[in-house]
């Protein structure tokens, strides 16, 4: 079976609170195809020669997929902006930026292509599984797809005030998903790690070059060197490496409370983690209920049980809840808040039909809301189990 064949295979539009009412800033609905919510914002930005904190958006869209969601630039202009893979429609003034607390949900419509007659009855019998029962609200892959060969966070050494490993990580370690011209900086970089005025003349014009130049300038500073790398990729990393934490802790709490025959591994993030099929009702009704925090230093838990579970599990990781907090730059922090347990789906449809693409076989088209910070790809592992072929890597 496969997922993806078609960037309408997969379709996500925003649903917020916010509304055009009059004030200061400008709304806009940004309708993209085969692209990062983050490469639009930057390809705006040159678009309209603006600066980057003058435009927000509520959340990172996938990029294999079309995507509808809502932006808001201070001062921007009452017009519309069409690229190639991108629309941005005018709505009208707004009050304020839209921010991840307007989205109220996510609707997607995922179509599965591939499919054997038993395999789409299979997946439709997991679907309404896991509408009853919900599905480990772990964060996917797309959360982690600053992660490179080594499998090391960037802002683990980051923690620990180990600047130059996390500058080398950042910026020199391959990824899998790195483009050709990427992975050549890349190779460069690691080839003349320390020779910063030999980086700077190989170095094509980029983040990297200036990087290289300034350790040249200031004797290799590699901790105010942090600071020049953009801060909404710095802020993606300390949020992969939180996420992964998060996930670890949910994976700890469904061993405690289901029984091992109840769970099954999946992969998610390179890690092995628990997932089940069904659940007692008060397994369902304790999971239902639970909300677990972000780990963070600012996470001041009370004795207990909860803080048993944090504790071990972080000192699985290596780490310790106290540590996790960046000295430099003060623009940089982890997330605070909690995290529902079970992500449950709501206004779910589905309908199968011949898969036009591949003659003698079926397509199974669903339709379901997520709750904000839900994922999508979640719920669709768990339907498809280790059966689905990803036809593209899902990266924002």
């Amino acid at each position: 079976m496969k997922l993806k064949r078609l960037a309408e295979d997969f379709q996500v539009e925003e649903q917020v609170s916010l509304a055009p009412s009059g004030g200061p800033l400008a709304m806009y609905l940004l309708t993209k195809e085969s692209l990062g919510t983050l490469e639009a914002i930057e390809a705006i930005r040159r678009r309209w020669n603006l600066d980057r904190g003058r435009i927000a958006f509520a959340g990172l869209k996938d990029k294999h997929a079309q995507t509808r969601q809502f932006v808001t630039i201070e001062g921007g202009p009452p017009r519309n902006l069409s690229e190639e893979s991108f629309r941005l429609e005018y709505l009208g003034p707004a009050a304020r930026p839209i921010h991840a607390s307007d989205i109220l949900s996510n609707a997607f419509t995922v179509v599965i292509r591939e499919l054997s007659e038993a395999e789409a009855q299979a997946a439709s019998a997991a679907l309404s599984a896991a509408t009853q029962f919900g599905v480990p609200n772990y964060f996917d892959d797309q959360r982690f797809g600053s992660l490179g060969e080594s499998g090391h966070f960037i802002a683990e050494p980051w923690c620990r005030g180990d600047y130059e490993r996390t500058l080398w990580l950042a910026l020199a370690e391959p990824n899998a998903r790195d483009r050709p011209e990427d992975r050549e900086q890349k190779r460069l970089l690691r080839d003349h790690w320390g020779q910063w005025q030999r980086c700077g003349e190989l170095l094509a014009r980029s983040e990297r070059q200036r990087v290289a130049g300034f350790l040249e300038s200031s004797r290799g500073d590699f901790r105010r060197a942090i600071g020049l790398l953009r801060q909404d990729l710095r802020s993606l990393w300390l949020a992969a490496y939180q996420s992964q934490l998060w996930n670890q802790v949910l994976a700890a709490l469904l061993r405690e409370v289901c029984r091992p025959e109840q769970l099954a591994p999946q992969t998610i993030g390179r890690r092995e983690l628990p997932m089940f099929d069904a659940l007692e009702s008060e397994q369902f009704e304790r999971l239902r209920a639970t909300q677990l925090p972000l780990p963070s230093a600012r996470l001041h838990l009370e004795r207990g049980p909860l803080q048993e579970l944090y504790d071990r599990v972080l000192a699985a990781e290596g780490i310790a809840l106290r540590e996790l907090r960046v000295k430099y730059p003060r623009d940089s922090f982890f997330s605070k808040g909690e995290r529902a347990v079970l992500l449950l789906p709501q206004a779910v449809e589905q309908s199968a039909a011949a898969d036009e693409l591949y003659p003698g076989r079926r397509k199974l088209t669903l339709r379901f809301s997520l709750a904000r910070g839900s994922y999508a790809t979640i719920l669709i592992k768990r339907v498809t189990g280790s059966m689905v072929e990803w036809e593209v890597d899902d990266v924002v």
